[in-house]
C-alpha cells in the first residue's frame, strides 16, 4: 500500500468517527469536543507515521483537513482561521507534532534512552564548529525517493538547526 492510499484511509476513518461525535454530542464546547478529538480522532490521523511521513503536500493537507474540521466544530471558535483556532486551543498542526515526535525520538536514542537494537539508526559526527550545535548527525544517501521521507533523514535536516542548549541538555531519566 502506498502512503497516499494509507493517508486517505486514515482520513476516512477519522471523518467517520468525527461524524459520529458531531451527531451524538450535544455540547459543542471546548471541554466537550477537545477530549473526544484527542482520544478518538487524532490517533487515526497520526497512525503509522513513526517511520514514514506523508510524501506529498496533498497527503499532508488531507490529514490536516481532518484537524481543521474538528476544531471548526467548537462553537466559540468556528469563525476564526485554522491557525488561530489551533493557537487558542493550545494545539499544534499534525505536521509539527510529527516533527516534535521525531526530534524527541532522536534525542532519546542519542542520549541512550532507547534499546540497543536501534544501534546504527543514526550516524553521529562530533563537530567543533561554532555555528552549529556541536553534535551533528550525518545524512545518508539513498537511491529511492521514498527513503528520503524516513525518520532518519527527516530528523537530520531539523537537528542541524537546534540550539546547542537543546542538544547538550541532560536526559530526563
Amino acid at each position: 500500500m502506498d502512503t497516499s492510499h494509507q493517508c486517505a484511509l486514515a482520513v476516512h476513518r477519522a471523518n467517520r468517527i468525527l461524524g459520529h461525535i458531531k451527531s451524538s454530542v450535544v455540547s459543542r464546547t471546548r471541554e466537550g469536543i477537545l477530549p473526544l478529538w484527542s482520544a478518538l480522532v487524532r490517533p487515526h490521523l497520526e497512525s503509522c507515521v513513526q517511520l514514514w511521513s506523508p510524501q506529498h503536500r496533498k497527503d499532508m493537507d488531507l490529514l490536516e483537513r481532518g484537524q481543521r474540521r474538528a476544531t471548526k466544530m467548537i462553537r466559540e471558535l468556528e469563525h476564526l482561521p485554522c491557525e488561530e483556532r489551533l493557537r487558542e486551543l493550545g494545539l499544534f498542526s499534525l505536521e509539527n507534532r510529527r516533527l516534535q515526535r521525531d526530534l524527541i525520538g532522536a534525542f532519546q536514542y542519542l542520549k541512550g534512552g532507547l534499546q540497543e537494537s536501534w544501534k546504527g539508526f543514526f550516524t553521529r559526527a562530533r563537530s567543533d564548529r561554532t555555528r552549529d550545535n556541536g553534535f551533528q548527525l550525518k545524512e545518508g544517501r539513498f537511491k529511492l525517493d521514498i527513503r528520503k521521507k524516513f525518520v532518519t533523514v527527516r530528523v537530520v535536516r531539523h537537528w542541524k538547526r537546534l540550539p546547542r542548549e537543546a542538544v547538550d541538555a541532560p536526559p530526563p531519566w
